[in-house]
């Protein structure tokens, strides 16, 4: 092979030239825009040259006529694409047209937005919040809000689908590629000085006559002046009376006289009031009093009361817990429907927030002391059990409307309550006796067990260390358990208490129906308590032993097996 060492020819200058000058025009990067060439067009592909690329870089041809749209793709014509990679595993260069499309449509919005310019865009479809805008040179996707759609409230917005208008972008967020466009700005721009010389024709005080409804939200009702201005009358300035929504009171179409309660020259904005033309039914509020009965009307139902209105036209809030005597959680809807005129006490006037608190139920005849008049403290009667729970009863008295309390506790005084409970179903009439009755509280406390005499009742002669005879029922690991003659009350001897020594001291020692005596141990009538002991019993007849007999007894006269040590132990000490 042949070695040219002589470089300083000119040929071989204008060579080096050339070739430098190609390799400083073709530097190629990966994640860089492009400029290539068509060369040639198949039903699949494009192929596109671009310098500097040891191989043509192929392009999907749906992709390509993204990028056209309308347009026909022609050999020669110049193509931007984003390099991904400069040679994949099998050689192939790997472009991006439509990514080479958004950044450059990124980067011209970018432009528009640092020099105030609109963008051109199509609205293509709806989200959540607004509307999704197509940039119509790049097709780059813009979010652009509800709220900066119009400059007034649109009840329909499909008329301005597809179409090409301008867009104003007032958020740009260049670390998530997000675009926010608004319409309004846009409209609202040529408006400004027209809108200002309209805002000038009135001001705060003025009466506007004939006001057209136009539209309305959640929060109020939109009138168009003159055809020349759109106003807003706020939910709160409708009326005196309690509105939800103002379709409650407006038409599209209908006429009204407004009054103008403020301008915003910033805003270009008026706001108007329709309830200011009419006198403040509060001002009446005078005539009114705590305490005293009212007739007012219905006029609407909610879940935690109902709103009414009195004769004046003011409006006033009776809660969920003032309508009912015997209904604690009462739900207005069972009690109430719309135009209903019901009797009222008025409980609370507070002047300053213009509110206004009623009850139904203080204009009733309290049941709770109606039936303390008839049925006192002591009192016998029969009613039907409403609800039962874990370890209470509900009674309903039917002739007064009321609920009482029974605990489970009241049942009996031998059972179980858990055990006693069960035997009551919800709709069983009984029998109760009147415990206590509060009706400032709206509480009255039943019993059951108190209709029968208390068998501990039977103890009130006894006291502490007296001997009473008791029938055994059960044994078990815990101790014996009998019961006093005569009466089905249930007392535990514990283990502990059987006998002085501990060998003795066995359940198995007795079986069911054994008599036996044991000493009151502890006695608490208050607290209906009773503890009995038969190691007692043997402590205080050894105790007598002792001091009766000066020698040791057999243990056939006395059977503990105790009672000679002690009185050898006794002789002793004498001497």
């Amino acid at each position: 092979m042949e070695v040219y060492k002589d470089i300083s020819s000119s040929q071989n200058q204008e060579f080096k030239k050339l070739l430098l000058d190609n390799f400083s025009k073709t530097k190629i990067e990966e994640g860089k825009l492009l400029t290539g060439k068509i060369t040639k067009v198949s039903e699949k592909h494009i192929y596109l040259l671009i310098d500097g690329m040891k191989s043509e870089a192929l392009i999907d041809i749906t992709e390509a006529k993204n990028i056209y749209g309308n347009r026909e793709i022609k050999e020669n014509d110049k193509l931007e694409v984003y390099l991904e990679k400069i040679e994949d595993k099998n050689g192939e260069v790997i472009v991006s047209a439509s990514k080479a499309q958004k950044i450059r449509g990124w980067y011209m919005l970018e432009k528009a937005y640092e020099n105030n310019e609109n963008v051109k865009g199509r609205i293509v479809s709806k989200c959540k919040g607004g509307v999704i805008v197509e940039h119509a040179d790049t097709k780059s996707l813009m979010f652009c809000p509800g709220s900066q759609i119009d400059s007034k409230p649109l009840k329909s917005f499909d008329h301005l689908f597809g179409v090409e208008q301008d867009f104003k972008i007032i958020k740009l967020d260049k670390f998530r590629g997000n675009a926010c466009v608004s319409r309004r700005e846009v409209i609202s721009s040529f408006k400004k000085e027209d809108k200002a010389k309209i805002l000038e024709k009135y001001n705060v005080g003025d009466i506007i006559k004939d006001a057209v409804v136009k539209g309305y939200s959640s929060f109020g009702c939109f009138f168009e002046v003159n055809n020349e201005i759109d106003v807003l009358v706020h939910l709160q300035e409708i009326s005196y009376s309690r509105i939800n929504h103002p379709d409650e009171v407006f038409t599209i179409g209908e006429k009204h006289d407004l009054k103008v309660i403020s301008i915003d020259n910033d805003k270009m904005q008026i706001s108007c009031s329709i309830k200011a033309l009419t006198p403040d039914p509060f001002e009446n509020i005078s005539n009114y009093e705590i305490g005293k009965t009212y007739k007012a009307k219905v006029i609407k139902v909610v879940d935690y009361g109902a709103f009414c209105e009195l004769q004046s036209g003011l409006t006033c809030l009776l809660h969920s817990s003032e309508i009912s005597w015997s209904k604690k959680n009462a739900t207005p809807s069972k009690f109430f429907k719309i135009n209903d005129e019901i009797e009222c006490v008025i409980t609370e006037i507070d002047k300053e927030k213009k509110r206004i608190a009623i009850s139904h139920k203080l204009a009733k005849q309290n049941p709770f002391e109606s039936f303390e008049k008839k049925y006192p403290v002591n009192s016998k009667l029969k009613a039907k059990i409403s609800n039962i729970k874990d370890f209470s009863v509900y009674i309903n008295v039917e002739e007064f409307d009321l609920d009482g309390f029974l605990h489970a506790n009241d049942l009996s005084y031998t059972d179980k309550p858990e055990d006693e409970i069960k035997k009551y179903s919800k709709g069983d009439e009984i029998e109760v006796k009147v415990l206590e009755i509060k009706p400032k509280e709206q509480k009255i406390k039943f019993g059951v067990k108190q209709l029968q005499e208390d068998p501990f009742n039977q103890f009130k002669d006894k006291k502490v260390n007296d001997v009473i005879t008791v029938k055994v029922k059960s044994t078990s690991s815990k101790g014996i358990t009998v019961l006093p003659e005569g009466t089905n009350f249930e007392i535990l001897i514990k283990k502990n208490q059987i006998a002085i020594n501990v060998e003795d001291a066995r359940t198995n020692r007795f079986i069911p129906g054994d008599r036996i005596d044991a000493a009151i141990a502890e006695i608490n009538f208050e607290k209906r308590k009773l503890n009995l002991s038969i190691k007692l019993l043997e402590e205080m007849q050894n105790k007598e032993a002792v001091s009766k007999f000066s020698s040791p007894l057999s243990g056939k006269n006395l059977p503990f097996s105790s009672l000679s040590e002690k009185l050898d132990k006794t002789k002793k000490d004498d001497k």
